[in-house]
């Protein structure tokens, strides 16, 4: 039986999509980068794993976030 529940999208929103997106690329780019020792590419790809949490954090704050004024969730 199913259970109706509020459940707040938890990660369903552009917030946490563009930074996850972010994050992603930037591990791809680190591990590529560490199997062909380049090591100032897994620095750089270090800063951008960095950049995707604050963009995240800074759009959430901005009202894209789960419970933000600016995102509307979609009814599955």
């Amino acid at each position: 039986m199913s259970t109706e529940s509020a459940e707040l999208g938890h990660g369903h929103s552009p917030a946490a999509w563009t930074a996850v997106i972010i994050m992603l690329v930037a591990v791809t780019i680190g591990t590529v980068a560490f199997c062909f020792d380049i090591p100032w590419i897994v620095w750089a790809s270090a800063v951008l794993l960095l950049l995707g949490l604050i963009t995240g954090w800074v759009l959430a704050k901005a009202g894209y976030g789960v419970n933000g004024s600016k995102y509307t969730p979609r009814e599955h």
